[in-house]
């Protein structure tokens, strides 16, 4: 027997969801009932736009890069992944590196979060479809604090942005002796990039010739991790910052998380690239420490690199491919499954092997629900992983190492890449241009559509037992 559908709500809020909000809107009553395809739908308009802007001559800094370089870029930076076939610095003009700022930005903000917040500065008011749009895009859970959430994500966005901005600003001017203009130029561009975890840089080497200036790394580095962390955490850490034993779960596993693999990214690229000439070895003792910490960052997702690629071991990069496959915490411009992801697995994993009924984390059971979720994306994203790999190997001849590092990182919206992106096949760039999207919008709407999509069983199957294992 089937599971029956839920009916279609008559009356009260959800009501106005299906009809009079939805409709006021002018939003098709498929979209009304699904109102995740219109972040996919948003997300897909902002790339379009971005691709067709930067097409136009004004934006190419010479001859045109081409349909597929630009649409490439574009995807790159509203996915926040940083990923390029082109140098920005030398393919795009000026107009044309504002367009990918702009185009970050609307990407880790969200595009329908950004046009929810446009319509409450311009009508004063939100629907309850745009609401619930946001909602969905914030991963905020309070239809009735959406309005408070979006003013208060605008209000963190531009502070943490013009505060990394104002600091790199400075550096560059006093430390560089670079005008004011090209300075400010400069800082913005990288606090932007860096906050939401994008990673595109201004010159073709990264950050690499800033491998030791700590006023330049480390400002970069803690924007990726706050970034990295989450709306939702950022808020609660601001107003429980004095009862750390009252926050979330999520909160908890996201902290947990952030202090385990933090540390853990710097000591394994210390250990692995310590003696490496071409990496660490040619650096001081506090450089060696400084570029480590900086280099172990960047996978939670940003692409930011301060190492030479193509000097970095084999080994450092399939360390670097895990920790790009976990990426950052939930509800944050990071990519990856999510560490709160991760967690719950581990945390499956131990309770199965001492044998405990329920899996638990902080004095708090995990909702089977939860497990299951965890257990679906981290599949999906394998699956992300492995096939394009496979496709990309058999088609190219070109190491298999490297491919799994740009795979990975597409599939994951890092941005890291070995330097091979750019001697990709057309087609072969074209399916990293489907797993930026996809990766940007799939734990998004996976999760969110998973949770969603639970309904009360009328009947239940008989239980079965196969042998696991």
């Amino acid at each position: 027997m089937g599971t029956p559908e839920r009916p279609v709500p008559r009356s009260g809020t959800m009501a106005r969801l299906w009809t009079g909000e939805g409709a006021r809107l002018g939003i098709s009553g498929n979209l009304r009932r699904r109102p995740l395809q219109l972040i996919v739908l948003g997300f897909a308009g902002a790339v379009l736009v971005g691709t067709a802007l930067l097409e136009l001559p004004v934006s190419s800094a010479g001859s045109g890069p081409g349909l597929l370089a630009s649409l490439f870029t574009a995807t790159s930076a509203v996915c926040v992944t940083g990923l390029v076939v082109v140098h920005t610095s030398t393919a795009w003009s000026g107009f044309g590196q504002v367009v990918i700022l702009a185009l970050i930005q609307v990407g880790g903000f969200g595009i329908m979060t950004l046009a929810s917040l446009v319509a409450m500065l311009v009508s004063r008011r939100l629907g309850l479809q745009t609401r619930l749009t946001a909602a969905a895009s914030t991963r905020s859970v309070g239809l009735g604090d959406v309005r408070s959430v979006l003013v208060r994500v605008a209000r963190v966005t531009v502070v943490i942005e013009l505060l990394v901005a104002a600091i790199l600003t400075v550096r560059w001017m006093i430390g560089y002796h670079q005008p004011f203009g090209r300075a400010a130029w400069w800082g913005v561009f990288h606090a932007v990039s860096a906050f939401n975890n994008a990673g595109f840089a201004l010159w073709p080497d990264s950050l690499e010739r800033y491998a030791t200036d700590a006023w330049i790394c480390l400002p970069i580095a803690a924007a990726v991790l706050v970034g990295g962390l989450g709306f939702p955490v950022l808020f609660e850490l601001w107003s429980r910052h004095r009862r750390p034993g009252r926050w979330s779960l999520h909160t908890k596993l996201t902290m947990l998380m952030t202090a385990i693999l933090v540390p853990l990214g710097m000591f394994f690229v210390l250990a692995a690239e310590w003696n490496n000439p071409g990496t660490l070895g040619a650096l001081s003792v506090p450089g060696r420490f400084l570029a480590a910490f900086v280099q172990g960052v960047m996978p939670r997702t940003a692409g930011f690199t301060v190492l030479d690629p193509a000097a970095i071991h084999q080994g450092t990069w399939l360390g670097t491919d895990v920790l790009m496959f976990i990426g950052g915490g939930s509800a944050s411009t990071a990519g990856g499954i999510k560490m709160t992801t991760f967690a719950v697995l581990g945390a499956v994993i131990w309770s199965e092997l001492r044998g405990d009924p329920d899996v638990t984390f902080f004095d708090r059971r995990i909702a089977p629900s939860a497990q299951r979720q965890a257990a679906a994306v981290a599949l999906v994203g394998v699956a992300a992983v492995i096939v394009p790999t496979i496709a990309i190997d058999l088609t190219s001849t070109l190491p298999l190492d490297q491919i799994l590092v740009e795979v990975v990182s597409a599939s994951a919206t890092v941005g890291l890449s070995t330097g091979i992106t750019s001697d990709l096949v057309p087609w072969h760039q074209v399916l990293l241009v489907v797993l930026m999207f996809a990766g940007r919008l799939g734990s998004i709407t996976l999760g969110a559509s998973l949770a969603l999509r639970e309904r009360a069983r009328v009947v239940r199957r008989p239980e079965g037992a196969p042998l696991i294992g």
